[in-house]
């Protein structure tokens, strides 16, 4: 576990920032809808300081032999850009599938950046609120000690909330804390259909995963469409690739049943990380066009339908955070104020 944690922080330092990340899609999607090749294109982009190292890493790699997903690895580019670009080794369209990734990602950061101004501030005065505690209980509630009898009511009452808020701040910190490791270095080892059943007992997250590997589901398949690969050597070369690994076992699940010589439309209606209208496209026709056509479509609805329930959800946190804070502000307040009356009272 620490070799990974040591790997995690050493990639961090090294890969791109995301703004950076975002611009060399762009420029390289530029470069090769006007006609450069892949090299070149990446040659071009060596032109430019900050993308120089990257552009020569992901050129090295291509001449390895490597496909243009393992060649985005090798240059530490975000998981979520790496799983998209696995598809461009059988659909070919690296053209379109890095303007849907310029999408996606510049979605992604839009919504990273508008949680953290929304969640910056409330964090800010939680800071200064649990810094006040700490000058409360270690300067002014030992000043009343001082002036009053050690049995005060008042006092008791004061120090013992200042003591319980310091005993939940840290347990709060460590239970968040052991969330992420559990999260990172335990969970993701189960398999994923133990994990599948975890996501259906978070109400949120699961709503928002569905809708995500909704469209990640259709956005590849459709794209796979294109080609003239049979549906079932479609889905084996979705249940092969290892980064998208909801999409991997439903794809496996589709695989096994189509063997069987059944068809998949009940079966992707049991799925539950998979949204109802994708199990009524398929009923609806079984014409390769078609069902691409409906795919790209859904593809596109579904990208709306995220963008908005990530948007409420993090409008609706930041309301949850003031409540909260207030609550505590109340409490502050009525910590010095009970010893202060009790002392005006013995005057």
């Amino acid at each position: 576990m620490v070799t990974s944690i040591r790997k995690f922080f050493l990639e961090r330092k090294n890969a791109l920032p995301q703004e950076l990340q975002l611009l060399f899609l762009k420029q390289l999607q530029r470069l090769l809808a006007n006609g450069y090749p892949l090299i070149e294109a990446l040659e071009v982009l060596s032109w430019d300081r900050q993308l120089k190292q990257t552009a020569f890493t992901m050129i090295a790699s291509l001449k390895k032999g490597l496909a243009i997903d393992q060649a985005f690895e090798k240059g530490l580019f975000h998981r979520t850009i790496v799983a998209h670009l696995y598809f461009v080794r059988k659909s070919g369209d690296i053209v379109s599938s890095l303007q849907k990734c310029v999408e996606l990602f510049s979605q992604r950061m839009q919504h990273t950046k508008k949680f953290k101004q929304t969640s910056r501030y409330p964090l800010i005065l939680f800071a200064i609120f649990f810094i006040l505690l700490f000058m409360i209980k270690r300067s002014v509630l030992p000043s009343f000690t001082s002036m009053m009898t050690p049995t005060s009511v008042p006092i008791k009452l004061s120090i013992a909330f200042l003591n319980h808020i310091e005993i939940i701040g840290l347990i709060v910190c460590c239970f968040f804390f052991m969330l992420y490791i559990l999260w990172r270095y335990v969970f993701q080892r189960l398999n994923i259909s133990t994990q599948i059943k975890y996501y259906k007992r978070i109400p949120l997250y699961r709503k928002v995963l569905a809708l995500q590997t909704s469209f990640q589901f259709a956005t590849h398949l459709g794209a796979l469409l294109k080609t003239d690969m049979p549906f079932k050597s479609i889905l084996s070369h979705m249940s092969e690739q290892k980064r998208l690994p909801i999409i991997s076992y439903y794809a496996s699940l589709m695989v096994a049943e189509l063997k069987k010589g059944h068809y998949v439309n009940e079966l992707l209606s049991e799925f539950d990380l998979l949204e109802k209208p994708f199990a009524v496209i398929f009923q609806k026709t079984k014409d390769r066009r078609v069902l691409e056509k409906d795919l790209s479509v859904y593809a596109d609805l579904l990208v709306d339908e995220l963008q908005r329930k990530v948007f409420k959800i993090i409008t609706t946190i930041q309301p949850l955070f003031f409540i909260l804070l207030a609550c505590f502000i109340i409490l502050i307040y009525l910590t010095l104020m009970l010893p202060m009356y009790d002392l005006i009272e013995t005057i």
